[in-house]
């Protein structure tokens, strides 16, 4: 009752800020609804006093407005939302996908707090010198500029361990005081909407919007360790660790705690900077090229990807590597779902409606009951649009929102694995699109899907799983043979025991006996004695 209760106050709040920027619109598409949350629809913009006139925005505009003001939990919320087109429209994904974390910073006193807690040192122990000015202030986090002192090695002809002391440039990123039970808290509201949603939309339930949120609570919980974004940087470099076009920055894991990670400093131009980017001798096009092949490396390859691969999160270096930060967000994907993937874009981009549908039954994505051949021509009418146009024209990420759009038609349930995944590849190809308007996100991809589908999907993929699997058998023999043996001790021991039980109940059955004779005996003989003695009397 309280949690209620708490969550209405909540609401009420959220719905004064909803209705200040006119964005309760969404309410109206809603076919039943609570009598409370109908009469707060119609009486909440009387009482949003102040409200932000804004008709000449759309409506995706005005919500994201909104959104942005409510802070980090609902600007999480509509990033989320920015990839459900077949829930809010393409023209509102377009909106909400403008999103960006901007937020007042906090103090420099309480940056130092959380520092000195953390790292368990005063700040100038840890650092040279440390900006006391933000130079990006998020949702969760705000980043200094600093510098740490660093002992290398100087070897001389007098002394050849001799070193010396160097000023190494470094980035801190700082949780924001008190963000985590913020977060908790408008975690457990949207537990609760989602939760309402379901049960007065049923055709809602196909959505699993309890299971979204879980997502998002897994992937905030994730964020709000800075030792997991550091773990995370660190894993990735790993996995571009011979890659000269790509790069990650160095974690300094003695300046890394929970709430505090500290990296080094990237010496580069903003991807969103594209003036400075051509006045420094970059080449756009091979930059917008080598966004989709890190993008499908991450994807494909390694399984593992970067989920917030917005303009500000890349960087080019002078030398022309791609440089990312900020891997507070990541996505993984099994095998299974990568191959899913890979085939169903090869399916799609070769005109193989019909396979492009048997691999969603397959995958069981699509309900048994429903007719294949009527999901082919389903597929069909999403790719004939968009195929049949000149090739630099041609949009996955539009292709993937027409195909989310079918999903009620024939009953699909939200797959939330995939959800990051798409939001990921619309925001690649964004980011490529405005390097190069013309780029071709197939052309670009082709080669790398094609050449990642021979290795894992031709004949010889095949019999390397064969022969991997039945490798990875035989390293399971011996342990299935002393299961086995184990089993058969087990049984022979139970069999023992039930034997050497049986045996002991039939000697205390014959010992009963003897007793019970033994008695009758002793019966018969006091009978007889007194018998004996009666007739002498």
């Amino acid at each position: 009752m309280i949690r209620i209760f708490n969550n209405f106050l909540r609401l009420l709040f959220i719905a004064r800020t909803l209705a200040r920027h006119d964005a309760l619109f969404f309410l109206d598409n809603f076919e039943r609804l609570p009598l409370y949350v109908v009469v707060l629809r119609k009486v909440m913009p009387v009482f949003a006093l102040g409200a932000a006139r804004s008709k000449d925005l759309r409506d995706g505009e005005r919500l994201a407005n909104a959104l942005r003001e409510l802070g980090p939990s609902f600007i999480k919320l509509g990033q989320a939302l920015s990839v459900r087109a077949d829930l809010i429209g393409e023209e509102m994904v377009l909106d909400l996908g403008n999103l960006r974390d901007r937020l007042p910073p906090f103090s420099f006193e309480k940056a130092r707090e959380t520092i000195e807690y953390e790292l368990e040192a005063p700040l100038e122990e840890l650092f040279a010198d440390f900006n006391p000015e933000p130079v990006a202030a998020a949702s969760i986090a705000q980043v200094h500029f600093a510098t740490v002192r660093e002992m290398v090695p100087a070897p001389t002809e007098a002394d050849p361990d001799a070193k010396e002391e160097v000023l190494r440039d470094v980035a801190v990123k700082i949780l924001r005081p008190g963000v985590e039970s913020a977060f908790e808290s408008d975690l457990q509201l949207f537990f609760w909407l989602a939760e309402l949603a379901e049960r007065y939309q049923p055709h809602f339930r196909r959505l699993r919007l309890t299971k979204i949120v879980e997502i998002m609570a897994d992937s905030v919980e994730l964020e709000m360790d800075l030792r997991m974004e550091a773990s995370a940087a660190s894993e990735m470099a790993e996995n571009f660790a011979d890659d000269p076009e790509f790069g990650v920055p160095e974690i300094d894991w003695q300046r890394t705690a929970r709430r505090v990670m500290t990296q080094s400093r990237v010496d580069g131009i903003s991807i969103s900077k594209k003036e400075e980017l051509v006045a420094a001798g970059h080449d756009l096009n091979a930059l917008s090229d080598n966004v989709i092949r890190v993008f499908l490396f991450q994807v494909l390859r390694d399984g593992f990807f970067h989920a917030d691969m917005h303009h500000g999160n890349l960087f080019v270096t002078a030398d022309g590597c791609l440089v990312a930060v900020d891997f507070g967000i990541m996505g993984r994907m099994s095998r299974e779902t990568r191959l899913f993937m890979a085939e169903m874009l090869h399916a799609f981009l070769t005109r193989d409606y019909k396979r492009a549908a048997e691999i969603h039954f397959e995958a069981g994505y699509v309900p048994r009951h429903k007719s294949l051949d009527s999901f082919a021509q389903a597929c069909r009418s999403i790719g004939e649009p968009i195929l049949g146009r000149p090739v630099s024209e041609i949009s996955i990420a539009r292709l993937l929102v027409q195909l989310f759009q079918i999903t009620e038609t024939f009953e699909m349930e939200t797959q939330p694995q995939l959800l990051l995944l798409q939001k990921t590849m619309v925001t690649a190809e964004g980011v490529a699109q405005s390097l190069n308007p013309d780029i071709n996100f197939w052309e670009s991809a082709e080669p790398t899907v094609a050449h990642w589908m021979r290795e894992n999907m031709g004949i010889e993929a095949q019999a390397a799983d064969v022969m991997k699997d039945g490798i990875a058998l035989m390293r399971k023999i011996p342990a299935i043979v002393t299961r086995a043996d184990d089993l058969l001790s087990e049984m022979e021991a139970r069999e023992k025991a039930r034997a050497d039980l049986m045996e002991l109940e039939e000697s205390a059955t014959q010992q009963r006996r003897i007793r019970g004779g033994y008695l009758l005996g002793g019966v018969v003989l006091g009978a007889v004695a007194a018998y004996l003695v009666v007739l002498a009397a």
